[in-house]
């Protein structure tokens, strides 16, 4: 089984590279984050000529949104309000082999690392949190996906001392996911199989012109599985051409692949 997740920044806008990668990919389980669009305008159409014909939506207008379109069954779906103030951030579903699978879109956080000037930040580690609680109380094998908006190690990002009090980089922010990483030993199977200091960025920013050309690329883009579930993983891509198309996100595709 393939599975795919990927932060298109409005589904709508990109649906062109979306069948490109489908067709050429053609993973089980597709993810989206930022989908920008409310569930009752979702652009089915493509995703049901390619066979796509399972669909979990949790859309909001113009902001934020999350899908998840199989090939394959999906059950028991889901949703938390980790943000705590109904914004569409997580959709789960459980898969015919039994394992939940969590799609989830963590706040960015404005920019300033500072929650007493800007909330934003602090409902970032906010959200946190509430993972973090929800993980940890977790019986059941599972994969979460999504974009965490956090490149936790020192190498998942550019410069490290460039970064250091930036948003997405920041000590706190990385305390804070290793704590929901530790809470039900999640393994990371980005690090898996492309183990650190190796490079391996999911995110470039849209104000370079050439994002090839300096390559200030970001780790924010993860797959952690439950211990069991990550042993049957086989393989994990980092589909980072995918930032040269046309109209392109300014995130990439992530594919793992898993033996059963």
């Amino acid at each position: 089984m393939k599975i795919a997740s990927w932060n298109i920044n409005s589904v709508r806008a990109r649906l062109d590279i979306v069948e490109q990668f489908l067709a050429a990919e053609r993973p089980d389980v597709l993810c989206l984050q930022e989908t920008k669009v409310v569930d009752d305008i979702f652009p089915a159409e493509m995703f049901q000529r390619l066979g796509y014909v399972h669909r979990v939506l949790n859309g909001q207008r113009m902001h934020h949104g999350v899908a998840i379109l199989s090939r394959v069954p999906l059950t028991d779906h889901g949703r938390h309000d980790w943000q705590d103030n109904g914004e569409a951030r997580h959709v789960g579903v459980r898969l015919p082999n039994g394992v939940r699978l969590e799609n989830v879109y963590i706040p960015a956080g404005g920019d300033v690392p500072d929650r007493t000037i800007n909330p934003k930040f602090g409902q970032k580690l906010d959200f946190l949190e509430r993972m973090t609680r929800w993980s940890a109380d977790l019986r059941e094998p599972t994969l979460i996906v999504g974009d965490f908006n956090v490149a936790p190690l020192e190498c998942d990002v550019w410069s490290h001392k460039a970064l250091l009090d930036v948003v997405s980089h920041t000590p706190i922010e990385v305390e804070a996911l290793g704590r929901l990483q530790a809470s039900h030993d999640w393994v990371d199977l980005g690090r898996r199989f492309i183990p650190a200091p190796a490079r391996n960025y999911t995110w470039w920013s849209y104000r370079a012109k050439d994002w090839t050309a300096n390559d200030r690329g970001r780790r924010l883009d993860h797959m952690w599985a439950s211990p069991e579930v990550a042993a049957t993983a086989v393989a994990h891509t980092v589909h980072e051409p995918c930032r040269s198309w046309l109209k392109p996100s300014d995130h990439v595709p992530l594919v793992t692949e898993f033996a059963a």
